[in-house]
């Protein structure tokens, strides 16, 4: 402790060189973690392999002092001695203080939070640079305790620390009676050396960290029974020192390691940070022309609709009266308003009068104006010339509420047909037939717009590869809502019917939006949908009500259905807070099992458009009556498709479960009236107004 007080600078006045990952996902050394973190929003995927355990893992820094991380582990039978299983565990670590030149940085972290415990184990630790090494000393409890160096200190201040309880039930529940308990703790500790640059045939090759650590986990494996029992175990390491070498650039990460004394380790991982995605590149803006000639609405209409039709936007009224021009526009292919705002006054510019000024954008999703904007033409001429800036375009913006259509506008006769192709992903992490089950497909999808609020939208899939059709089959005592999604991968491969519905969606009051579907609205399940949402449009936050009766769809997914009904809906609050881009929704009702309780989401939305969130559901249904995993929840992740070059608004995704059960699930429609219109807010605007001049 001594030698983490002593001031010490990077060599030669450089940068901190940032934290490598750990063969458990998350930063650290080898097997242990240290102090370090990786930057803010970044996340990380990879795998650790070695004789008789394999890691799998996804990590997010999720806030600038919170690490978190899911992990998969396939790991030899603790109680035959042989044969694999796998188990899932969920990883925080919180950054407790930043080192300076005399104070180390100081993290305190849990493992396994919640599960079996098999990996569970508690540390406080400490990292401090000095010049090109990273001295880590740290205490550990739990499985991180395993080597006994001695007594629990906590024990002084209450006895009751010295009791760590193991009570696994269904699994997937907080493990209070055990954090930072036990009898005993260890010590742990390690040097990470950053390597100068050597000279190859091939280059100089940087980015080389060599690693050795004193492990405080006694553990080679899980043979005897930990941590049900503590003594006489078997599997234990046969040295106490790990050692390797890591190679690490912006985006990736590779080791070798050399493990308990036995087990050589191969370790890769991919990182990305969301703020700032590798994407392909955008098209330019199309030129700002000159100002047109005067001339009447009804002659200026049809060049205003060609012209937004060839920079991808579909206009659907157009009004000019003195110095205003107003416009509306349905759907696009831009994911954000101020974009949308200035890809439409560049396409216009040449077709208004000289003497127009504003420019009023109505814009509609799926039917619906969420949002109305007014930006001064003198703005964006500037912006576009170099004069001027997006901030300046910005500042002279107004949001208002949607409102009333434009009178005496010329409209685009209709119906508007929208159609496309996409990517479709699911992802099954640790269920107990498998580690990774997944399913692959096509899905090509239309959408009717048929006038006045009204349409009719449908899908069709075709599955491209899957494994998830050899799931364990349920063995669900609720209702089996979502519990049979292998029988619904078997059946429905070849040509199934996602979706098919009639839709009606409106604003039935300033920044109150209303839609009602029926037909065939999920994969799942067929019935009627209806939905009220208040969203303030210069406010954080936005309430909503949702009413469903539903009956369960076949598994083939055409067009039959079976014999269970519910009926289904709930009570939503979403709010932005104030940090870091966080929004969070509270729901409450029922759901598709017929249990009642509430869900807490809480995504984190990058300015490029990736959102990053978790999510947890409590209702009603014991612990013993959900099965295993005990209760509802998981994580996501959304990407939208302009980071490929696909000139989309859309996005793609995918939520990651440790186990899909029946408990707490939620009808799924195309179109929740909150994703649809949140866009249309201030808030979304403010973050967006870069791209006023994309």
């Amino acid at each position: 402790m001594a030698l983490l007080a002593l001031p010490a600078r990077a060599q030669d006045g450089a940068a901190p060189v940032e934290g490598t990952g750990s063969n458990w996902g998350g930063v650290g050394l080898i097997e242990m973690r240290n102090a370090r973190f990786r930057p803010d929003g970044m996340i990380e995927a990879g795998a650790s392999l070695r004789h008789q355990r394999r890691f799998w893992f996804l990590g997010w820094q999720a806030l600038p002092w919170l690490e978190t991380t899911f992990r998969v582990a396939e790991r030899l039978n603790g109680t035959t001695g042989e044969g694999m299983v796998s188990d899932r565990a969920f990883d925080i670590k919180i950054r407790l203080w930043d080192e300076t030149e005399w104070r180390p940085a100081l993290a305190v972290g849990i493992q396994d939070i919640a599960g079996t415990g098999i990996y569970g184990g508690e540390y406080i630790v400490a990292s401090k640079r000095f010049w090109d090494f990273d001295l880590t000393l740290g205490m550990g409890w739990g499985r991180l305790g395993t080597y006994a160096d001695g007594n629990n200190p906590l024990t002084d201040l209450w006895s009751g620390f010295a009791d760590r309880e193991r009570d696994v039930g269904e699994g997937g529940t907080l493990r209070w009676q055990t954090y930072f308990r036990g009898e005993d703790i260890a010590l742990f500790g390690g040097l990470e050396w950053s390597v100068p640059p050597l000279p190859t045939p091939f280059g100089l090759l940087e980015g080389l960290r060599a690693k050795v650590e004193f492990s405080a986990d006694r553990l080679r494996d899980e043979r005897g029974g930990y941590p049900a029992r503590t003594t006489g175990l078997r599997g234990e390491s046969r040295a106490r020192v790990n050692a390797g070498l890591q190679w690490t650039n912006d985006w990736l990460d590779l080791g070798v390691h050399w493990v308990n004394g036995t087990d050589l380790l191969l370790r890769a991982s991919f990182r990305m940070d969301p703020a700032d995605p590798p994407r392909a590149p955008l098209p330019p803006p199309p030129e700002m022309g000159p100002r047109g000639a005067s001339a009447e609405a009804r002659a200026a209409a049809p060049r205003i609709f060609a012209a937004l039709q060839a920079a991808g936007l579909r206009g659907t009224a157009v009004a000019i009266e003195g110095q205003e021009a107003r416009i509306a526009v349905s759907g696009g292919r831009f994911r954000t308003l101020a974009q949308l705002a200035g890809r439409v006054a560049r396409a216009v510019q040449p077709h208004l009068p000289a003497e127009v000024e504003r420019i009023v954008l109505a814009w509609s999703r799926d039917g619906v104006e969420i949002a109305r904007l007014l930006v001064l033409r003198t703005a964006m001429e500037a912006a576009a010339r170099g004069h001027g800036s997006a901030e300046e375009v910005f500042a002279t913006a107004i949001l208002m509420p949607p409102g009333d259509p434009f009178e005496g506008a010329v409209r685009a006769p209709g119906p508007f047909l929208d159609w496309g192709i996409e990517p479709r992903a699911r992802v099954v992490l640790g269920d107990p037939s498998r580690t990774l089950l997944f399913q692959a497909a096509v899905v090509a999808n239309a959408r009717l717009d048929l006038g006045h609020g009204v349409a009719v939208a449908g899908s069709v899939a075709q599955v491209v590869a899957q494994n998830l059709d050899g799931a364990a089959p349920s063995d669900s005592v609720l209702p089996r809502v979502r519990s049979d999604y292998a029988r619904y991968a078997e059946d429905g491969r070849n040509l199934a019917v996602p979706t098919l519905y009639g839709e009606w969606m409106g604003s039935v009051a300033p920044d109150v939006f209303a839609r009602v579907t029926g037909g065939y609205l999920e994969p799942m399940f067929a019935g009627v949908s209806a939905e009220v949402l208040w969203r303030p449009h210069d406010r954080p936050f936005a309430i909503g009500l949702d009413v469903n009766y539903v009956a369960q769809r076949d598994y083939d997914q055409r067009l039959g259905v079976l014999g269970y009904t519910v009926a289904t809906g709930h009570v939503s609050l979403h709010a932005d807070l104030p940090w870091w881009n966080l929004t969070a929704t509270l729901r409450g009702g029922r759901y598709l099992a017929g249990d009642w309780g509430g869900t807490l989401e809480l995504a984190r939305r990058f300015d490029s458009g990736i959102e990053v969130g978790a999510f947890a559901t409590l209702t009603d249904v014991p612990f013993s009556r959900f099965g295993e995993g005990s209760f509802d929840k998981g994580i996501f992740i959304r990407v939208p498709l302009d980071l490929f070059s696909v000139q989309s608004a859309r996005s793609v995704g995918t939520v990651i479960r440790p186990t899909q059960r029946d408990g707490g699930q939620r009808l799924a429609v195309d179109s929740p009236l909150w994703e649809v219109t949140r866009d249309g807010r201030a808030d979304a605007l403010a973050r967006g107004a870069d791209w006023f001049t994309r």
